[in-house]
């Protein structure tokens, strides 16, 4: 019988093959595996247990409550909509794939997590201002379209808001303080 794992921390493709790896070390026969979702069946020599712990070891978890489930299929959606450069109405974008209002995901995100879900947003989108900063293949404009901003100029006022500094200032310095984004809560 096929079994359904959310998976808490997935985050990247490194993260989908660390995770496929270990269902299948731990004798899952796995189905599908995708951000956050893992559909597999358990084999002879599988245990839940053991494989929790095995996940944990590496800094993934299964998830088992609704509500956290919600919440990690949602950064999930959110992370990839600003990877696939999806960002324009992003809110009603997801209260519509997620059949609730942007308000009753909002306050379900923020008292889970702690963070608005507008806040976790814009973090995500400064760690991708980082990364395409530090690759040097866009000017600041282009980084402020390709994330959908209005001007660079509100790009470069939330830029200094999160990290203190200028995107200027960033890239000059040269030291790529990046966070993964598993740790942006």
């Amino acid at each position: 019988m096929q079994d359904t794992f959310y998976i808490k921390n997935m985050v990247c493709n490194r993260c989908i093959a660390s995770v496929l790896d270990i269902f299948n070390a731990e004798g899952f026969v796995v189905e599908s595996v995708e951000l956050g979702k893992v559909i597999a069946t358990k084999g002879i020599e599988s245990s839940f247990k053991n494989l929790s712990k095995v996940l944990a070891k590496t800094g993934f978890e299964i998830i088992e409550s609704e509500t956290d489930t919600l919440i990690e299929q949602l950064k999930v959606a959110i992370i990839n909509k600003i990877e696939s450069g999806e960002t324009a109405h992003i809110f009603q974008s997801l209260a519509k794939e997620f059949g609730k209002t942007e308000t009753a995901l909002s306050k379900l995100f923020s008292k889970s997590e702690g963070i608005t879900l507008e806040k976790y947003t814009i973090n995500l989108k400064i760690e991708k201002v980082k990364e395409y900063i530090q690759l040097g293949q866009l000017n600041f404009s282009e980084i402020a379209y390709s994330l959908n901003y209005k001007t660079s100029s509100h790009l470069a006022r939330q830029f200094k808001t999160v990290t203190g500094m200028s995107m200027s200032t960033y890239k000059s310095l040269g030291n790529w303080d990046r966070k993964t984004l598993d740790q942006i809560v």
